[in-house]
C-alpha cells in the first residue's frame, strides 16, 4: 500500500515493565465478561465531543467511541483499514487516495454509515475551521468525492505520503450528517459515533461511561464490555484512588513523585504494576510574534540559551523525562540536538551578550503563561524553574500566570500570551507531525508561523517520499529552520507510564503508535 516501515520505529511500543508484584502466574480472560466496568483514571479530560473541533488529547476519548478509515491494530506502524475494507493510492503521484468501505456500517443508533457519511465528516472539519482545530491537518486536501455509496475518493493539492497517517487520527473520526451539521459544532453532551464503544453518559471534568457497541464493525478485538474513565484535577488524588480499588488503571498525568514512590514499592506493600514504556510526548515553549519583547529574536535566543533542561528534567520531574534539543524527539528519523549544537550549556554570559547585540540593556519584563490543569501537577512547579533560571541570570523579570485549559486555550489562540507552554502528543509517529503541525498561517497554536522555506519546500518534499528513511535531509534543515528562529524551545521528552492493579491485563498492548490507549485491550484476570 505505502512503505512507512524503513527506518521508523514504533515508538508507541512498551519498552519495559516494572511490576511491582510477584507471584503465581495468571490468565487474562478470553471474554468480556466480567464484573463490571473497568474504570480508569487520567488527568487529561475533553475540550469537546465534537471531532471538527479538537486538535489535543480530545482523541483520547475518540479513538475509543469514534470510528476512523483507517488506524493501528496491535503491532502495526502504519495505518491499517478500519472502516474501510482497504485503502490505497490509486496513482503514482500520491495525490489520489481511494478507501472502499466495509458492507454494513452503521452508527451507534442504527443510522446509516456511508460514502456520503465519510465526505459529510471532513468536508465540516475545513467548513467549521476551528481555529487551533484539525482543518490545519487537511493542508494537502484539494476535495473529497463519493462515487458510490462504499467509495470515498481523497484528491490531494500535491503529492503527500502523510496523509494516510491524517486519516488514521480521531480527528477524521466519521460522524452522522444527521447528528453533527455541516456547518457548526454539535452542542449535545452526547455522540453518535460508530467505534467499539457508545457514550453512555457524560459529566465534564468528571466522568465519562462506556460500553460496548454492538453495532461496531471494525478491526478492534474487544477484551471488555464497559469502561469508565474518571477524570482528575491531581495526580496524587488519582494515585489514591488506585491504591483504594476506586479507579482499576491510571493513565496521562501520573506525577514524577508518583512515579517514583511506585516504582519504590514491593508486593508486600501494595497490589499495583507499573509499566514504563517509551514515549514521544514533548514539552515546549511558544513566543509570540506580536509580542514587544517575545518578538524580539535577541530575546528567544537569549532564552534558548539560558535555559537548563537538564535541571528541569531532574529537580522537577525526578529524571522520569528527558531533556529534548529539538522539536523532533528522540526515536523518530530525522531526530537531532539542534539547540545544544548551537546554544551548548546554559550560560548568562552568552545570553547577556545575544541581548547586548541587539542593543537591549535593561532587564527584560516578560509573562510565561502555562495551563492550570491539563498536562500534570509538575507544570506549576517547571515554570517556577523556568523563572527562577531566568531570573537568576538577572536578565529578566519573569512573571508567571495560569489558566484552567478550556479558557487557557482560547487566550492563547487570540494571541494574549507573550509566551506559553503546551504539550504534544503526536497524532502520528514520523517527524512530520513535530514540525508542521507548528508551522503556517494555520496551525495548531493559533499563532502563525510562515516558515516559508519548511512550508513551501521541505515539507513537501518529503512528503513525496513514500520511504520516509529516505528524508532526513528535509527535517534537519527544517530543524535548524526552527532553532535559527526560536520561536518553539523544546523542553522534554516523555516517558509513558500506566499504574494498574494486578487484576487488570493488557495494558502493556493497550498503547496505539500515537500514545492513545485502545481501552478495548484491557482485561480482567481470572486466574492465579
Amino acid at each position: 500500500m505505502f512503505n512507512r516501515n524503513r527506518c521508523l520505529r514504533r515508538v508507541a511500543a512498551i519498552a519495559s515493565i516494572s511490576s511491582l508484584v510477584t507471584g503465581c502466574g495468571v490468565l487474562a480472560s478470553d471474554s468480556p465478561e466480567d464484573e463490571g466496568p473497568i474504570v480508569v483514571g487520567t488527568t487529561s479530560s475533553p475540550s469537546t465531543l465534537d471531532p471538527a473541533a479538537s486538535w489535543d488529547s480530545s482523541w483520547e476519548l475518540f479513538r475509543n467511541i469514534y470510528q476512523t478509515l483507517l488506524s493501528y491494530p496491535i503491532g502495526a506502524t502504519t495505518p491499517q483499514p478500519d472502516a474501510a475494507e482497504k485503502c490505497e493510492f490509486s496513482d503514482t503521484s500520491n495525490q489520489v487516495f481511494r478507501c472502499e468501505l466495509r458492507e454494513g456500517l452503521t452508527f451507534s443508533d442504527g443510522g446509516r454509515l456511508d460514502a456520503k457519511a465519510v465526505k459529510h465528516s471532513i468536508d465540516r472539519i475545513r467548513q467549521i475551521n476551528v481555529n487551533g482545530g484539525p482543518a490545519g491537518l487537511l493542508g494537502s486536501l484539494e476535495r473529497v468525492q463519493a462515487p458510490n455509496e462504499r467509495e470515498v475518493v481523497f484528491y490531494l493539492n500535491k503529492p503527500d505520503t502523510t496523509f494516510p497517517f491524517v486519516l488514521a487520527t480521531p480527528a477524521m473520526s466519521i460522524v452522522d450528517p444527521d447528528s453533527y451539521p455541516a456547518g457548526s459544532l454539535r452542542e449535545e453532551k452526547s455522540v453518535v459515533g460508530s467505534g467499539p464503544y457508545t457514550l453512555q453518559s457524560y459529566e465534564e471534568g468528571e466522568e465519562a461511561r462506556l460500553v460496548r457497541n454492538d453495532n461496531y464493525k471494525g478491526y478492534a478485538d474487544r477484551k471488555n464490555n464497559a469502561v469508565t474513565i474518571r477524570y482528575y484535577q491531581d495526580s496524587g488524588e488519582m494515585v489514591g484512588a488506585l491504591r483504594d480499588k476506586r479507579i482499576d488503571l491510571t493513565y496521562r498525568g501520573l506525577a514524577a513523585g508518583d512515579i517514583v514512590k511506585l516504582q519504590g514499592r514491593t508486593s508486600k506493600e501494595e497490589e499495583i504494576q507499573l509499566i514504563e514504556g517509551s514515549g514521544t510526548d514533548i514539552n515546549y515553549l511558544v513566543f509570540n510574534p506580536k509580542d514587544p519583547w517575545a518578538g524580539k529574536k535577541a530575546v528567544r535566543q537569549a532564552i534558548a540559551q539560558l535555559v537548563d533542561r537538564a535541571a528541569i528534567a531532574h529537580k522537577v520531574y525526578k529524571d522520569t523525562v528527558d531533556p529534548l534539543y529539538s522539536m523532533v524527539p528522540k526515536g523518530l528519523t530525522g531526530h537531532t540536538t539542534g539547540f545544544f549544537d548551537d546554544f551548548g550549556e546554559p550560560d548568562a554570559d552568552k545570553a547577556r551578550e545575544i541581548l547586548r547585540d541587539a542593543g537591549i540593556t535593561e532587564r527584560v519584563p516578560l509573562t510565561l503563561w502555562y495551563t492550570s490543569d491539563r498536562y500534570g501537577s509538575e507544570t506549576a512547579l517547571e515554570f517556577k524553574e523556568l523563572e527562577r533560571q531566568l531570573e537568576a541570570s538577572e536578565l529578566f523579570d519573569v512573571t508567571l500566570k495560569s489558566r484552567p485549559w478550556k479558557t487557557y486555550v482560547e487566550g492563547y489562540q487570540k494571541g494574549e500570551y507573550p509566551v506559553f507552554g503546551r504539550g504534544w502528543f503526536p497524532d502520528f509517529p514520523d517527524a512530520d507531525n513535530f514540525i508542521a503541525p507548528f508551522v503556517g498561517e494555520q496551525n495548531a497554536l493559533g499563532t502563525p508561523y510562515e516558515a516559508k522555506k519548511i512550508v513551501n519546500d521541505l515539507l513537501p518534499s518529503s512528503r513525496r517520499e513514500s520511504d520516509r528513511g529516505n528524508v532526513v535531509k528535509q527535517f534537519e534543515e527544517a530543524q535548524q529552520i526552527l532553532v535559527n528562529d526560536a520561536r518553539l524551545l523544546p523542553l522534554w521528552q516523555g516517558r509513558q507510564y500506566v499504574a494498574a492493579s494486578r487484576e487488570i491485563s493488557g495494558a502493556e498492548r493497550a498503547l496505539d503508535p500515537s500514545t492513545i490507549m485502545m481501552l478495548w485491550q484491557l482485561s480482567r484476570k481470572t486466574s492465579w
